[in-house]
């Protein structure tokens, strides 16, 4: 490979450039396990098959997992992580992470893979390749992914807040943590299409006093939770909450977002285009919703020695 160096671009910055890309292809690339636990993915894949037909509940609550995960030391299962003597107060500790579920099934998958292929994948791919899956089995897309992560050792709640988006209708909060992550606009609005399954709780957004919030559907929600206090929860897509589809941009269109940071999504100019764009080309937002998944997949990784194979998800290793 031919390159022209000079001040603005010296050989010493491409060399180092060029060297750290040769170490993502050689640790990082589809089929990982092929050749060290060929089932590797199919285990996965059967494991959160079997939980979903158990609840319905794990695949939203898997694909949140994942997005907190990578939004907080980048997609390293830090937030699997519990409390120890040596850190009290690990990722999943933080107020922003109580509502978090899923985790059994990781633990489930991880189980499984040590007893076919001891100390070889990583908890940090089991997640991904399980929020994949996840979308899959609620009538979401079937995608490939990349593979090699390697599990990080820190994980501290302090830094969930400054990195999780919040519930509330800041737009230039939400575009900032996004671009944060290297994820543009388009892409911000094309993964909260996710909301299109799971549920939230009471505390997250009531009670709803948006007067831009269709009236009839405010008052429906008001009842099931008047106050944040209330321990209920309201579906994030109220028209079709267990189909991975388009229906949550409608929605938003029609003035029915349950969370602030959704209905703003339609009702901010600098997003409203992209809502409207989602909510009429099912087939569009899907293939976006792919390709933005697969970018967030590789937030800040750990790779070869940066990181570690854990023999349990829960625990760093000795």
């Amino acid at each position: 490979m031919t390159v022209l160096c000079d001040n603005f671009f010296p050989c010493e910055l491409f060399n180092f450039l060029f060297g750290a890309l040769r170490v993502v292809e050689a640790t990082f690339y589809f089929n990982f396990y092929e050749k060290s636990c060929p089932r590797a993915e199919k285990i996965v894949k059967e494991v959160v098959l079997s939980q979903f037909k158990f609840n319905q509940g794990i695949a939203p609550g898997v694909l949140r997992l994942f997005f907190h995960d990578c939004f907080v030391e980048g997609c390293d299962a830090s937030l699997l992580l519990d409390p120890t003597q040596d850190n009290p107060t690990p990722e999943k500790t933080a107020i922003l992470s109580l509502s978090l579920r899923g985790y059994e099934v990781i633990d489930i998958a991880k189980q499984k893979l040590e007893a076919a292929c001891p100390g070889v994948v990583s908890c940090a791919d089991i997640l991904a390749f399980a929020a994949r899956d996840s979308v899959k089995v609620t009538g979401g897309p079937s995608y490939k992914i990349k593979s090699g992560r390697r599990d990080g050792r820190v994980s501290c709640a302090s830094q969930v807040s400054p990195n999780i988006p919040s519930a509330g209708p800041n737009i230039t909060e939400l575009i900032d943590t996004f671009a944060a992550k290297n994820l543009s606009v388009q892409e911000m609005v094309t993964l909260s299409g996710a909301h299109t399954i799971g549920r939230a709780h009471c505390k997250s957004f009531a009670p709803i006093r948006n007067y831009a919030i269709d009236a009839a559907f405010a008052k429906c929600v008001n009842k099931i939770c008047p106050t944040q206090t209330v321990n209920n929860t309201v579906s994030l897509d109220t028209t079709t909450p267990y189909d991975f589809d388009n229906v949550y941009f409608q929605n938003l269109v029609a003035k029915k977002g349950l969370l602030p940071s959704d209905e703003i999504l339609f009702l901010d100019p600098h997003t409203n285009m992209e809502v409207l764009r989602n909510a009429k080309h099912f087939g569009r937002w899907k293939k976006k919703f792919v390709e933005a998944m697969i970018k967030m997949g590789t937030t800040d990784l750990k790779l070869g020695t940066q990181g570690e194979i854990r023999n349990n998800c829960r625990k760093i290793n000795s």
